[in-house]
């Protein structure tokens, strides 16, 4: 387990996913601890992530998760051939992005009344941010001058750039001379980073009140983001570049949800009422 946690710390993954592979790795350990795991054979592999569907009923995304931990000490951590370890991988689901509308966003906002609170939302909104990179912001991050957001070791270790509201920045300033925060931009009660939890109950509370029927969740506000840049006639290149997508083929699932080219086609069914 040290080998393990070493490498992944010297192939620099991120600490979520160093978290999250250690743990699936020690389950696996466990699982198999009368086993050499050096002789296991793929059929035994494959029964173990199966008891898991099973017996656990695991996503598709643990599911590949799990795969994955596995694969990493194998071809890693015992330099073994990548071709032998061909694990059996779940069909991929295909889910389209559930987004907000600009007006729904808006009454989520305007009944946000907590100065604080409003700033985490809006920020997250207007920068297309996922919830760990808006806890992880520092005060320097917000570049005024520039009018960015600047995204320090993001998923896949990467630093991007975002968008930064003139709106927002001037309730970022208001935000800033009543609660001071020391280091990071949103810090929790005691200091240090601001709970993603909070930020989910924040959203959800403030949805809620907006009479919004919808299980809405911070994610939600990066979808929603991209969605209006698209309909608003935003090349797709450059919201790619504003969401840290590594393929464009990511981005390009916006285009489904979009309603830009919706809007242009004709019901039929109108035409029974004209």
């Amino acid at each position: 387990m040290d080998n393990y946690n070493d490498l992944l710390i010297l192939k620099q993954y991120s600490k979520n996913t160093i978290k999250t592979y250690t743990n699936y790795f020690k389950d696996f350990v466990n699982y198999f601890k009368d086993f050499n795991l050096e002789t296991l054979s793929i059929n035994q592999i494959n029964n173990y992530v199966l008891e898991l569907i099973k017996n656990k009923n695991i996503s598709v995304s643990q599911q590949n998760q799990r795969i994955n931990s596995i694969k990493f000490y194998y071809e890693k951590v015992l330099n073994q051939k990548k071709q032998y370890y061909n694990i059996e991988r779940p069909r991929k689901e295909y889910k389209l992005p559930k987004v907000l509308s600009k007006s729904e966003i808006k009454d989520i906002l305007n009944i946000t009344k907590n100065i604080k609170h409003k700033s985490i939302l809006m920020l997250i909104y207007s920068s297309g941010l996922r919830r760990s990179e808006l806890i992880n912001l520092k005060i320097s991050d917000i570049d005024s001058k520039r009018m960015t957001v600047n995204i320090i070791g993001s998923k896949g270790n990467k630093d991007r750039i975002s968008l930064l509201s003139k709106n927002l920045l001037k309730l970022l300033r208001i935000y800033y001379k009543e609660y001071q925060p020391k280091d990071y931009l949103f810090e929790g009660m005691n200091g240090g980073r601001y709970s993603p939890t909070s930020i989910a109950n924040i959203l959800k509370k403030s949805a809620k009140k907006a009479k919004i029927n919808k299980n809405v969740t911070p994610h939600m506000l990066r979808h929603s983001f991209a969605t209006h840049l698209l309909e608003q006639g935003t090349d797709l290149r450059y919201i790619q570049e504003l969401l840290g997508h590594k393929s464009s083929k990511t981005t390009e699932i916006y285009t489904h949800v979009s309603k830009k080219a919706i809007d242009k086609i004709k019901n039929p069914l109108d035409d029974f009422f004209n």
